[in-house]
């Protein structure tokens, strides 16, 4: 593998694991619809443009990766249960015609990012194994998993090695603080801005937060592996929001009560992901535990301020 091709690669996933890429001597095409760039985008021949766009697909045509991975992604959970359609015709079919657009220009492996976190709903046992049923709540996580049918149907029709990743809550250095998704950018930010902190709901739901470096790592590892099917990148522990929300403020080193707001709507309860599969097939375990991970990102959003100030709505 020399050529990749990386979708949302100017973005917060994206730019971590296209300076792996980079660095491991790789030639390497972002596509990326600038919607939510990252403050430290990677220097390589960028594409500005939707994924799915033709624009796009003779971007890849002139390119030829050898392999593509696709980050790119437009709404979180909130965003496609306010109009489930949009949220099929601006995502869905866009992912569609970019795995599409991946084959014919040439590339025998595609690895994309779904949602772990979705994906198995209110699952009755944790850690959430992929061979468990698929059974999301929300039009997102309906969403990921007929993006995982589509690529697998894709690719056994041309023989294109494809893998999906199930990743849990990513966190870390470069995200957006500033949206509807993303717990912990969006506390760090409220912090530098003097905002108070914010739980929705009792604080006592669980996810499975997953450091970007080591979500990078697993890219850069499917990337490389012949594997095909679904896999999840998670840790297989569960950190309750309120408890990550405190974690943060005591990182901070300030003073700050909690803001408690009612619960969001089409939200799982817990989610806690197997990592047991990744180990087998990537070689591939988390390294970073989320005290670790939540102090590595306060100091990297406690360096920029200035960046911060006036950007909550």
């Amino acid at each position: 593998m020399k050529r990749v091709a990386v979708t949302g690669g100017a973005g917060f996933i994206g730019s971590h694991t296209v300076d792996r890429l980079v660095g491991a001597g790789l030639q390497v095409l972002v596509i990326d619809d600038q919607t939510h760039p990252c403050p430290e985008p990677p220097d390589v021949e960028t594409l500005n443009a939707d994924c799915g766009s033709e624009e796009a697909a003779q971007a890849l045509s002139r390119f030829k990766p050898d392999a593509v991975l696709h980050l790119a992604s437009k709404g979180g959970v909130q965003v496609a249960a306010r109009d489930p359609g949009a949220h099929v015709k601006r995502s869905l079919a866009s992912s569609i015609a970019l795995y599409d657009a991946a084959i014919r220009s040439g590339a025998r492996r595609i690895v994309t990012a779904s949602s772990g976190g979705t994906i198995y709903g209110d699952s009755k046992r944790l850690p959430a194994r992929e061979t468990f049923p698929a059974a999301p709540l929300s039009a997102y996580g309906a969403a990921k998993r007929s993006e995982e049918v589509y690529l697998a149907a894709l690719g056994r029709r041309h023989g294109v090695a494809t893998l999906a990743l199930r990743y849990g809550n990513v966190y870390g250095p470069r995200q957006d603080g500033t949206g509807e998704a993303g717990v912990v950018a969006i506390t760090c930010t409220r912090l530098l801005t003097n905002q108070t902190p914010r739980v929705f709901g009792d604080g006592l739901q669980t996810r499975d937060f997953v450091f970007v470096g080591d979500v990078a790592d697993a890219n850069v590892a499917a990337l490389g592996s012949k594997r095909s099917g679904e896999l999840n990148v998670g840790t297989g522990q569960e950190t309750s929001v309120a408890d990550l929300v405190g974690i943060l403020v005591s990182s901070s080193g300030r003073e700050a009560a909690v803001e408690m707001a009612p619960a969001k709507e089409n939200e799982v309860r817990r989610v806690c992901l197997d990592p047991g599969r990744a180990r087998i097939w990537l070689d591939w375990r988390p390294r970073v535990d989320v005290r670790q991970g939540l102090g590595t990102t306060w100091e990297w959003f406690a360096a920029r301020p200035a960046e911060m100030t006036g950007r909550i709505r």
